[in-house]
């Protein structure tokens, strides 16, 4: 089954920022190209890659809304991916220029969650959709409720 279209228009001329014009929802837009290492055997991109790709969407969103996870970290909190989904459309292969779109989506006491979509950089075909879901701990490894600065980093992303 494929997915709904994604047809991302800027954002109030902001080039980090997308809006999908197929459900309105607002995304955060970084840049990638595919190294020869990302790929396997067969010159696909090796299937668990995209969660690096993911976390290079996820530390961009971060560092562009001036809070980046060295600080996160830094202020004595540590947000461990407790879950990962992913749905594979479309292969990516070396020098492949990507986009990787990500928001932040659910937020509770203690969990956060981020929403991911990767299209080809040239043909805009998605490549994967996908989520990634982090509980909030201490230094001690102790579950603690989410800190300050990244619910504000929720309630500010654009709506």
């Amino acid at each position: 089954m494929r997915p709904k279209p994604f047809i991302p228009k800027e954002l109030d001329n902001d080039a980090r920022y997308v809006k999908n014009q197929t459900d309105s929802l607002i995304w955060h837009r970084c840049r990638n190209r595919t190294l020869y290492a990302d790929t396997d055997r067969s010159q696909i991109v090796y299937h668990a890659n995209y969660l690096r790709y993911f976390e290079l969407g996820r530390a961009s969103l971060m560092r562009d809304t001036a809070y980046p996870y060295k600080e996160v970290e830094e202020n004595g909190f540590i947000y461990p991916i407790i879950e990962i989904g992913i749905q594979y459309y479309t292969p990516l292969y070396y020098d492949d220029p990507m986009i990787i779109y990500t928001r932040p989506s659910d937020l509770e006491r203690v969990k956060l969650k981020f929403d991911y979509t990767i299209t080809h950089g040239e043909t805009g075909e998605i490549v994967c959709i996908g989520f990634t879901r982090h509980c909030a701990i201490n230094s001690s490894g102790t579950p603690v409720g989410i800190d300050e600065k990244t619910v504000h980093l929720w309630q500010i992303f654009p709506k």
